[in-house]
């Protein structure tokens, strides 16, 4: 079963998303979900 988080963003990381989104032809959630994924990805490749 899927998990639901919110995050907040200021007016500034929130225009950065929005142009993101617009660039690539995504939906702002989708921009969110693939920008989580990659942090994660990264924090796992370098792990200890």
């Amino acid at each position: 079963m899927p998990t639901r988080y919110t995050v907040v963003y200021d007016d500034d990381r929130a225009r950065e998303i929005r142009a993101i989104a617009r660039k690539n032809d995504l939906t702002e959630e989708e921009v969110i979900r693939q920008l989580v994924d990659t942090g994660l990805d990264q924090l796992e490749e370098h792990a200890p």
